[in-house]
């Protein structure tokens, strides 16, 4: 007869996990209680990853179990979800922070300060922590600029890894920046900068499409920022609208909701010219970790400044005449928010 609950002390905290030998990733039967102790075991990492970000969580309280689906606005039936706000029985010592949506409404999302923070939200099903690009004393001022590599039908991880290699860094090492690289957890890749909190989410969002722009010329027969998909062609596209008020990435140390358990896992540039993807899984990290420790310890070291990149979005705009491109799909704008100026039809054509 399986467990009803476990407790185990995280710091100073006592955290009851609920059914610990539930199986949650069925390739190699890996449980419940697997999944809290895989990020025990990595706690530097996710924490330095999520510390005091409001944090949406992925939620999957059956599992990764064979045709679970996700819910959506449009069908809320799924077995998934995301939750973004704070759950009604969350302890009193778990944090928060209240942030604005585009469309004006306002939510209190779970602020990890502490490990005890993310072993509780494992133990609600959590698989994923999608944190925000800023900190909770200042929720309107990016302090991360995310470049997110994704690979199209007909490229991969290598695509991924060769723009990552051949463009991304060699731009960032001119802009006299540090970035700091990591698996999706699928085929794509990130890679976060640092930058001073002092720009709006539409500013960073600019200065990340000049950025991808910047790769796309370089790399014309690799590299698209066309935000139509049917116009990407089998290339590698740079979402620039990840960097968007309320678009969020998978964290570094993650696990990704696949039967194997795979992991967001942050690399040096080094590694990530040899890296498989599917050779980071919860599985394998708590070793790694314990051994090489976490790449990216230094990525708060320093933070960079936006400024060449919106000279570069100002130039691309007075010279070649590209100025915005579209937000996801029905994403309202923010009171205050500049007039957006979107590509026409006729651009298009």
């Amino acid at each position: 007869m399986a467990s009803p609950y476990v407790e185990i002390q995280v710091g100073d905290r006592v955290v009851k996990i609920t059914n610990p030998d539930k199986v949650y990733f069925p390739a190699r039967g890996e449980t419940k209680l697997d999944l809290v102790n895989y990020y025990l075991a990595v706690g530097d990492g996710i924490l330095r990853a999520l510390r005091r970000r409001p944090t949406t969580l992925e939620r999957w309280p059956g599992g990764v179990f064979e045709g679970a689906k996700m819910a959506t606005r449009a069908d809320n039936r799924g077995d998934a979800f995301y939750q973004k706000r704070v759950p009604k029985n969350a302890p009193d010592w778990l944090e928060t922070a209240r942030i604005a949506f585009p469309s004006g409404r306002h939510a209190d999302e779970i602020c990890p300060t502490e490990l005890a923070a993310v072993a509780w939200c494992a133990n609600l099903g959590t698989v994923t922590f999608h944190p925000w690009p800023v900190r909770c004393a200042d929720v309107d001022h990016p302090d991360e600029l995310r470049i997110d590599l994704d690979p199209q039908p007909g490229t991969g991880f290598a695509e991924a890894r060769k723009v990552a290699l051949e463009g991304v860094r060699e731009i960032l090492d001119e802009l006299g920046c540090t970035g700091f690289p990591k698996t999706s957890g699928g085929r794509g890749v990130h890679i976060y900068v640092r930058i001073e909190p002092r720009w709006t989410f539409t500013e960073v969002r600019r200065g990340a499409l000049a950025f991808g722009r910047e790769i796309e010329r370089r790399m014309p027969g690799l590299v698209t920022t066309n935000w139509w998909k049917e116009e990407r062609g089998e290339k590698v596209f740079v979402d620039f609208n990840q960097n968007a008020r309320d678009r969020t990435i998978a964290s570094a140390y993650s696990v990704r909701p696949k039967p194997y358990a795979p992991v967001s896992a942050p690399l040096t540039w080094e590694e990530l010219r040899d890296a498989d993807p599917e050779d980071f899984t919860i599985a394998t990290m708590p070793e790694r970790f314990a051994k090489v420790g976490d790449p990216h310890a230094a990525i708060d070291e320093r933070a960079f400044s936006l400024e060449t990149l919106l000279e570069w979005a100002d130039r691309d705009e007075r010279e070649h005449g590209l100025g915005d491109m579209p937000y996801p799909p029905n994403y309202p704008k923010m009171a205050g928010e500049p007039k957006r100026v979107q590509p026409s039809k006729a651009r298009r054509d």
